[in-house]
């Protein structure tokens, strides 16, 4: 057993080390400064994802140095950390999430009067515990990165302490992500007691020997430990039936958290999903796929359907963002339903990492025009804010439609190819109804999102005075935009890195 820490772990741990530092420093550093100077705390939490990101490059360097000296630099502290390429890729969209996000809030924590310092510290804290969550090799490092960055979100939903609907998103949030946080606990310590192990590699070699004598027959208790751990999974995805505390937590929160929520944190419980079904339950396949396709189906249905009647567009954006989870869950039932290297395996593969990456950029970009519209006498999450935005404030019109679109999947926006690839994916593996069906209910997105198009273009504007927008949220608007389309114009070398991540080239 591994008594000290060695180079390797304190070189792999280092973009975790930068981001704990800075969010130290900054609880210290707001207790000095005066509430004139509490910009800088953005400016410091902004630094710090910087340093983080620089610890990456870091980490990659080294492992491309290690490689031509025929050495292998991936794993940490006894195995319990993988930093491979799939890591390194979430990491990187972990960073580019938050430090957008951090952006977005500068300005907005101003007019809510709520500009703490310990706002940027739960930033990237909640970073912190999806890095753990997307490098975790052991259950025990995923559950503890899980837990850092769920207690981090609670406490940034319900941020706005004088507005109640922040404190009632919160409390639910809290009580349904502790009531899901137990299942997954129960889940894992099944497969520990099934395996006698909690590394992810040794659980999948017990699993597959286990399948192989009882031949190809699961036992009860590993159908029992998937299905309690499927649903502590399901719940950090916000798959139907347990999405219930997203659209309130969605609405409740501020909303640079909202966006920050919406794509970091699903893509760190993303990673955590991949990791665990892949690394770890890859041999209990046969049962979850069909669980899969079930919860898919009924998560496009039911957030498709129920978006088509929001007209708050915080909670709109939630169900679309649910939906965009039922798609995502069709790329794994395409991988999961063949056997590897299967074409399919590989673009199910390609289509969910791709998925996230444009996923990223593009809803981001959506929640940071949402964000703009926060004036100090207007909320700005209703559709009738957004009327007649295109008089206003023209360029955020502009790029509001075109993530839209591109969340639509209109080609040749950055989300056309994320779904091109789940599509592909579907029909390589021989699931033609869900591809006819997964088609069906992007039509239905394509409404929603020209609801919101419509009133921006349409619609008379209720406000005429020319909305103000802050430098940080023109960075992060331009950033966002330019990702969505240079994605879609020039797809081959995203899609080479999203290549590079899944450790084929």
């Amino acid at each position: 057993m591994q008594q000290y820490f060695t180079g390797t772990d304190y070189l792999l741990s280092l973009p975790i080390v930068m981001l704990t530092v800075f969010a130290l420093g900054i609880l210290l550093i707001d207790l000095l400064i005066p509430p004139e100077w509490k910009w800088t705390n953005a400016v410091t939490a902004f630094i710090g994802v910087l340093f983080s990101a620089a610890g990456v490059v870091k980490i990659q360097y080294a492992q491309f140095e290690a490689a031509k000296a025929g050495r292998l630099l991936e794993f940490a502290f006894g195995r319990s950390m993988a930093l491979d390429h799939f890591s390194i890729y979430f990491y990187s969209l972990f960073l580019a999430g938050a430090g957008l996000s951090i952006l977005m809030s500068a300005r907005y924590l101003e007019i809510e009067h709520e500009n703490h310092g310990e706002f940027y510290s739960l930033i990237l804290f909640s970073v912190v515990g999806m890095m753990c969550m997307a490098s975790g090799f052991d259950i025990v490092l995923i559950f503890i990165g899980l837990e850092l960055m769920a207690i981090s979100t609670y406490v940034l939903v319900g941020f706005l302490r004088s507005d109640r609907r922040s404190n009632e998103a919160a409390l639910k949030y809290l009580l349904l992500g502790a009531f899901s946080s137990g299942i997954f606990a129960y889940g894992l310590s099944l497969l520990y007691g099934l395996t006698g192990s909690t590394d992810l590699s040794v659980i999948r070699q017990v699993l597959t020997q286990q399948v192989a004598q009882n031949a190809n027959h699961v036992s009860p208790v590993a159908v029992i430990a998937l299905l309690t751990t499927a649903t502590g999974l399901f719940f950090k995805i916000a798959a139907i039936p347990f999405h219930q505390w997203l659209p309130d937590a969605y609405e409740g929160a501020p909303t640079s958290v909202t966006g920050f929520m919406s794509v970091a944190v699903k893509a760190a419980a993303w990673a955590m999903l991949l990791r665990i079904f892949l690394w770890g339950l890859y041999p209990l396949r046969t049962v979850y796929v069909p669980l899969l396709i079930f919860v898919s189906i009924i998560t496009m249905t039911g957030a498709n359907l129920a978006a088509l009647t929001q007209n708050n567009l915080k909670r709109l954006l939630a169900y679309s963002s649910i939906a965009h989870v039922g798609y995502m869950l069709l790329g794994l039932i395409a991988l999961a339903s063949v056997q590897y290297p299967a074409p399919a395996f590989f673009d199910g593969f390609r289509g969910i990492l791709l998925y996230l990456l444009v996923y990223t950029f593009m809803n981001l970009g959506a929640f940071a025009v949402v964000t703009s519209l926060r004036q100090r006498n207007v909320i700005g999450d209703e559709i009738d804010d957004i009327a007649g935005l295109f008089s206003r404030a023209p360029t955020e019109a502009v790029l509001m439609l075109i993530f839209l679109l591109s969340l639509a999947g209109i080609p040749p926006l950055a989300g056309f190819y994320g779904k091109y690839f789940i599509f592909l994916s579907l029909m390589e593996s021989g699931h033609y109804v869900l591809a006819c069906l997964a088609v069906l209910y992007a039509v239905f997105g394509l409404y929603y999102y020209m609801r919101i198009a419509n009133a921006m273009f349409m619609s008379e504007a209720m406000d005429k005075t020319r909305l103000p927008v802050s430098v940080g949220m023109r960075v992060a608007l331009g950033v966002t935009a330019f990702a969505t389309v240079v994605i879609g114009v020039f797809p081959e070398r995203f899609i080479r890195v999203v290549t590079w991540s899944m450790g084929l080239g």
